[in-house]
Formats: structure tokens, sequence, C-alpha cells
């Protein structure tokens, strides 16, 4: 036989599940002003794309043009010094090739070698000066000025020649 107290129990069962439901269901209750709606936003319809940014306008700076050509005659003035100092050196290799490091020919060979490394020096300065240049145009928020991005590569191209031919010269030495 059923208890008495456990059959009150059982009948009062729904109620207690219709109550837990309706407070449950309850938190489903909309809510406007709480929380933000899920729909697409404006912003969101624009898509991801970069958007289009105008070219900067070229102003020209005759200051800057006029320092880019002083810089320019002396890096041909330099080239030039590199071209004979280089035909000197050469010709000195030529006879300190098999001679015996330490004697007179080697020697020679080696001073003038130095004094290609020398003028390749002045040349590599030439650049950190076009570098510098590059800089404080970049941190005034300019644009790339041609003149002077043309003369940098000019200046580039001429110190990795004169490294390569001071290379060249100093392979075909003995070693000290």
């Amino acid at each position: 036989m059923i208890d008495l107290s456990f059959r009150r129990r059982l009948a009062a069962m729904p109620l207690v599940i219709l109550g837990l439901l309706g407070a449950a269901l309850g938190g489903c209750s909309r809510d406007t002003a709480a929380y933000p709606s899920l729909a697409v936003r404006p912003a969101e319809k624009q898509g991801f794309a970069e958007p289009v940014v105008p070219p900067a306008v070229l102003k020209p700076d005759p200051a800057l043009d006029q320092r880019i050509a002083r810089i320019g005659d002396r890096l041909q003035a330099i080239e030039q010094e590199f071209a004979k100092a280089h035909d000197q050196a050469r010709a000195s290799a030529r006879k300190a090739r098999g001679q015996a490091a330490g004697s007179e020919a080697w020697l020679t060979a080696q001073t003038e070698l130095a004094t290609l490394d020398e003028i390749r020096a002045r040349s590599s300065a030439m650049l950190a000066e076009i570098d510098d240049l590059a800089i404080a145009r970049a941190a005034e928020l300019q644009p790339d000025y041609p003149a002077l991005v043309g003369l940098r590569a000019r200046i580039a191209q001429a110190v990795a020649r004169q490294g390569q031919q001071i290379d060249t010269l100093s392979a075909g030495l003995s070693a000290a």
C-alpha cells in the first residue's frame, strides 16, 4: 500500500514542474533595452576593402635638388678616382701574383688595395648621407623624392661594384 504522504507528493509534482517551467520561460522574455540587436549593422554592409588613398603630390624642392647635384658630382669624382687607383692596383696585383706574402711587390699591392678600400669607404659614407636625407623626408611624412631614390641606387651600385673589384684583386694575392 502506498503511503498517503507519497500520494500527496506525487499529486503536487505536476504543479512543481509547471512552476519551474514558467520560471525558465520567464527568462526568455524580450528586453530590448538591455541587449543590442544582432541584425547587420550599416558598417558591416560596407565591406572590408581598403579605402582608395589618393597619391601624394610631389612638390619640387630646389634646395634638395642642389644637394643631390653636389652629391652626384662628388660620386662622379670618386668613381674617377677609384678607376685610376684600380688600374694602378691591378698592375701591382699582377706583379705580386705568385710572390710570397711580405715581399716588396705584395706589400705594394696591399697598400694600393688599402687605397681602393678607403675610396670605397667614402662612397659608402655618401650612401649613408643619402639615407639620412631620405629618413629626414620620411620623418616629415613627405613622399619619396625620385631624384634622391635614383642617386641612392647609383651610389649603391658603385659601392657594390667597387667592393667586388677589390675582392677580385685581393683573391689573386697570397694570404698573409
